[in-house]
């Protein structure tokens, strides 16, 4: 296997709206990124990963790009972008930008010009259809409620969005959409950024004919018959050629429903078409069983499912390709919350072991900004504090349309599972609005923000920042946590994750409890391994309490 540099670095990911204010207007901004960045590089951080920072109406939060090549004027302009990827890469940080090629703002030029009428040359760069009987050309679901097609009176069809109305798809069997698209991608490299994440790439090219969805017709469903389409080997093997090929990048594709067969076949280390991708299968666990609720829902996931997903997917791309390793990001809410436990008493504890259970995987590890102090779901009761889109179509469909569950209980779905929970900005300190703005924040803080914040992390040597940070150092030092293959242990076992690491005669064995309570469990090489990180002061051996999470070193 050929190292590249992407399978050692660590990704902390930046929400730029959410995380440091320059200029007291409430938003997040480039600026503000550039003040934080020693924060970063503190941590132990290769690479930063921004959220879309293009010219956006903000209907998705900046996942509806207006232009490609300009900076949205609420985070600054192209010369502090500049400014931020030459003082990055002077602290040795790369940037990785966000793409988002799926779909455009309606606000885009091409969308404008391609509504006016079917003789436009633009008019094919987005998927348009007639009527069918009246209505809708098929059955297809958006992801944020209601149907996946909007019609327009000037040209009398119905286009494809499957996300918001406000981001048309667009036609990526339209060559010259492919090259506009290859275009804005050599713009941003040739100006030194480092790579790209690329938003739902999976999803460009759509199934032949565009067929009903069978059964029932929901986002997931929807979702699963788009993914994976049949051009999309041929759109990203042509994308590698003209572009990214001639680049020394990382590239990482989000792909929601796809399998480890089809990760490998785009990002196989004998394919050279993407890096990696973030794939959505452990996010994904404890639905709700109301396919019309999806993933709204407050039940915990089971150990066993988890282990399950986050074991196949090691094993799957062992030798053969490389995972992405994260517990949540901007779409998902905080992993404290959801995978270990909020509760004061064990906060820190389950956010230490969350984060050694997952460091020690193979795969390129990405940290979500707070995730590193162990932030928590925001917990707002009312659906006037939510501000994110999906979370409000969810409750107008289900609660007030369509009364398939009753207002209270579709609250707790949303307190648990509203991407608003990583959104709220980053408390730096215990100041009014957390050393985030002087001004009004866009968007309330999580009430605990005294409580769990930057300064207090860093003031606290036994702080779950500096497990982070011990933890990075270690994967940076030692070729085992980058490279080793993967073995499970126990994959029935409903309170521990365990699992070794084998590299060069050398075994790392990572013991984690995912309880609350006292357990007991026996590995071999703990009588002979050497200690490497715990979240307790001492070794009790076989006994592990809450939490407990500890890796060992055998030679």
């Amino acid at each position: 296997m050929t190292h590249k540099w992407w399978q050692g670095s660590v990704v902390y990911q930046i929400y730029p709206m959410s995380f440091q204010d320059s200029n007291n207007d409430g938003i997040g901004d480039l600026q503000g990124i550039i003040s934080r960045l020693d924060y970063v590089k503190r941590l132990g951080a290769d690479v930063i990963w921004l959220n879309p920072i293009y010219k956006s109406p903000n209907k998705d939060n900046g996942y509806d790009i207006a232009d490609y090549r300009s900076i949205n004027p609420q985070y600054g302009t192209m010369d502090d972008f500049d400014q931020l990827l030459e003082k990055a890469h002077k602290k040795g940080i790369k940037i990785l930008m966000d793409l988002v090629v799926n779909h455009t703002s309606d606000q885009h030029e091409w969308f404008q010009k391609s509504k006016r009428s079917k003789n436009d040359p633009y008019s094919d760069y987005y998927i348009w259809r007639d009527p069918v009987n009246g209505h809708e050309p098929n059955n297809w679901r958006s992801a944020f409620s209601g149907s996946a097609w909007k019609y327009v009176k000037e040209r009398g069809q119905y286009y494809l969005h499957l996300f918001a109305p406000g981001q048309p798809d667009l036609n990526w069997e339209n060559p010259k959409v492919r090259q506009e698209v290859f275009s804005l991608m050599r713009f941003w490299l040739d100006k030194g950024v480092d790579g790209f994440r690329m938003d739902v790439i999976n999803l460009i090219s759509k199934p032949t004919g565009l067929p009903d969805v069978k059964g029932t017709a929901t986002a997931g469903t929807t979702m699963d018959l788009v993914a994976d389409g049949p051009k999309l080997n041929q759109y990203l093997t042509e994308m590698n050629e003209q572009v990214l090929s001639r680049y020394d990048v990382m590239t990482v594709g989000e792909m929601p429903g796809s399998t480890p067969k089809d990760a490998i076949k785009y990002t196989g280390l004998d394919s050279h078409e993407l890096n990696m991708v973030f794939q959505f299968e452990h996010v994904g666990l404890s639905p709700n069983p109301d396919l019309r609720l999806g993933k709204w829902n407050d039940q915990p996931v089971k150990l066993v499912e988890l282990k399950s997903a986050l074991n196949r997917w090691q094993k799957a791309l062992d030798g053969k390709g490389w995972n992405s390793l994260y517990w949540n990001n901007h779409d998902q809410p905080r992993a404290v919350s959801r995978f270990g436990s909020d509760d004061p008493k064990y906060r820190v504890l389950s956010a230490k072991m969350l984060a050694t259970t997952l460091h020690f995987l193979q795969g390129t590890p990405y940290v979500y900004q707070g995730e590193e102090i162990a932030m928590t779901n925001a917990h707002f009761t009312d659906i006037n504090q939510y501000e994110d889109l999906e979370s409000l179509n969810i409750y107008q469909e289900m609660v007030k349309e369509n009364k398939i569950v009753d207002a209270e209980t579709m609250m707790k779905y949303i307190a648990h599972s509203s991407r608003d929970n990583a959104r709220t900005p980053m408390p730096w300190d215990q100041s009014a609005n957390g050393g985030f703005t002087k001004g009004s924040p866009w968007y309330r803080l999580n009430p605990n923000y005294q409580q769990i914040n930057v300064q207090q992390a860093l003031n606290d040597q036994d702080s779950v920042f500096y497990h982070y940070q011990k933890l990075i150092d270690l994967r940076h030092k030692n070729d085992l946590i980058k490279f080793g293959s993967f073995e499970e242990i126990d994959p029935d076992d409903q309170e521990v994750y365990a699992y070794r690491r084998h590299y060069q005669g050398q075994t790392l064995l990572v013991i984690s409890n995912f309880t609350s309570k006292d357990i007991s469990r026996s590995y071999p090489e703990e009588k002979t391994g050497k200690l490497i990180i715990s979240n307790y002061r001492d070794d009790q051996g076989e006994k592990l309490r809450p939490y407990e999470s500890k890796a060992y070193m055998i030679n």
